[in-house]
């Protein structure tokens, strides 16, 4: 394994650290308050979709990470024979890197658009404010979404570095015209 493959093993591991602690930030974060004298009222991820699509998402791209992690040990380095089916391979590795990339960022993002409505709430659809009332709840959340989007950003640039992977045996002068022996 080369510098390169050693920086992308080390990215792989980050973005998988990040992603679980994203995954159980959000799954095991749950407040319970008395709302009026009999009324109680629990909080958990499974109140917001945003937040339940994130929690399975994250755990997909950290599993997908794990095994992209491992595919680096099982097959051989950078001495492949190119008229092999290695250059299909490398083209998978690359597309699943970015529609991971891809997807948990926009998992992401829809996670934190509706967490923003959480926190301001909408008068005009009748949506009241409930960061106000579950303060912890919240607070654990913008840490959990924090996470993830470092996540993303490791992701985004294991996805250039598989790019550069691909790429790197194809000829500078010819469109896809693999380079000679």
């Amino acid at each position: 394994m080369g510098v390169i493959g050693r920086k992308e093993a080390f990215l792989r591991v980050l973005s998988t650290v990040f992603l679980v602690l994203t995954v159980c930030l959000v799954a095991f974060d749950a407040q319970t308050k008395l709302l009026f004298y009999s009324v109680v009222r629990k909080a958990t991820f499974r109140d917001l979709n945003a937040l339940f699509v994130l929690v399975w998402i994250d755990s997909a791209a950290a599993v997908c990470n794990l095994l992209q992690l491992f595919r680096g040990y099982i097959l051989p380095g950078s001495k492949e024979d190119l008229t092999s089916n290695y250059r299909y391979l490398a083209w998978g590795f690359c597309l699943l890197d970015q529609a991971a990339a891809y997807i948990v960022f926009a998992a992401n993002s829809a996670a934190a658009q509706a967490s923003m409505l959480a926190v301001t709430g909408e008068s005009s659809f009748q949506w009241m404010k409930v960061c106000n009332r579950f303060t912890r709840f919240c607070i654990q959340i913008v840490g959990a979404l924090l996470c993830a989007y470092c996540a993303s950003i490791f992701m985004a640039v294991i996805s250039s570095i598989s790019a550069y992977n691909l790429f790197r045996f194809y000829s500078p002068k010819k469109f896809l015209l693999l380079k000679g022996k």
